[in-house]
């Protein structure tokens, strides 16, 4: 047993040993403890979110399944613009199946609608295409024209922001639906090299798109205010950038989180604008032949004369449902993951 000679040359042996390394002042044999950026942070806590990655799913399925609808229709269901007369009761003129409050068939999963018997299972998965397609694309549109004038009127500031600023009052007071349901009364049917269908999906694009970016201006025009006087941007004028260098190498970097947060809230409420033309009959409408041309808008427009079929209301009404709150889910997630002020 070692006396007080041997203690006191343990502690100075220990005093003069060599600091521990990173690797050592990790538990057990682990790995150096390492940073991570911002991106790998909001991901950590984006995947915590059940609810928003819950809805990532379903947005993933519902694009996919308008990508694939072909295909789907192929190995499951009809053709939309197919008539099946044959499941059409001859007494009572309403159909025979009726999933799901009456009777199901597993060649029409959905049943089918009247008087004609189209498949409601492909109606639905072909609308989910003029539903995302045109809420997709007026989302884009609405993003960068809100984005660009949003972030010029918060740098540049003066006579500028106030043009701006007046010009959203102007299209943020602007009744859409109106100007809509006008438009669609004028537009022929075939201008610009486009006709029929497309050029209707084509105008929901531009209407819902043009006329609702002043919300998205707003917006980043607040964030552009806060930013503008920031030390980057104060460091990057001092080295002689110009005004669009430090609005599209600087800025707007930093404003990328807050553009795809709305962005992913407008989706919602741009499919939901489209269901409502479609509704009124100023939208997308049924097509006889070629391609396919339905919506999940037109779909209720065309059941309301047939309040006593619930089914043939019920699974367009559930297919806007599902994908408006899949949106709501993972955008309320993202916003939570990409702010840093949340925990």
């Amino acid at each position: 047993m070692g006396g007080p000679t041997d203690m006191t040359q343990a502690a100075a042996e220990a005093r003069t040993a060599e600091p521990l390394t990173g690797e050592e002042l990790t538990t057990g044999a682990g790995k150096e403890i390492q940073g991570r950026s911002l991106r790998q942070i909001a991901w950590r806590r984006l995947k915590k979110d059940k609810g928003a990655m819950a809805g990532a799913v379903v947005i993933i399925l519902l694009v996919l399944m308008a990508l694939f609808a072909p295909l789907i229709i192929k190995l499951w269901g009809y053709p939309p613009n197919s008539v099946h007369p044959e499941t059409i009761d001859p007494v009572t003129q309403a159909p025979i199946y009726q999933f799901p409050f009456g009777k199901f068939s597993s060649q029409y999963l959905f049943g089918t609608d009247a008087p004609l018997g189209h498949d409601l299972f492909s109606e639905v998965v072909y609308g989910a295409r003029i539903s995302l397609l045109v809420a997709f694309f007026a989302t884009l549109l609405s993003v960068v024209i809100g984005s660009t004038l949003g972030l010029i009127a918060g740098y540049f500031g003066g006579w500028v922001d106030t043009v701006v600023s007046r010009t959203m009052d102007v299209f943020l007071a602007f009744p859409i639906l109106v100007f809509a349901i006008a438009l669609a009364g004028v537009v022929p049917d075939s201008a610009f090299g486009l006709s029929g269908g497309t050029l209707r999906v084509v105008m929901l694009i531009f209407i819902i798109g043009f006329f609702n970016w002043g919300y998205i201006a707003r917006v980043i025009r607040g964030q552009t205010l806060s930013l503008r006087e920031r030390e980057f941007v104060d460091a990057a004028r001092s080295l002689g950038a110009r005004g669009p260098y430090i609005l599209f190498r600087e800025m707007l970097p930093n404003l990328v989180a807050p553009i795809l947060i709305y962005a992913t809230l407008l989706i919602p409420t741009n499919i939901l604008f489209e269901a409502a033309l479609s509704f009124l009959g100023v939208g997308v409408q049924r097509q006889p032949s070629g391609e396919p041309m339905v919506t999940w808008g037109g779909m209720l427009s065309e059941a309301v004369h047939y309040y006593t079929l619930p089914h043939f209301m019920f699974w367009p009404g559930m297919a806007i449902f599902i994908t408006v709150l899949a949106f709501n889910l993972f955008g309320d997630g993202l916003r939570d993951a990409l702010d840093p002020r949340t925990r």
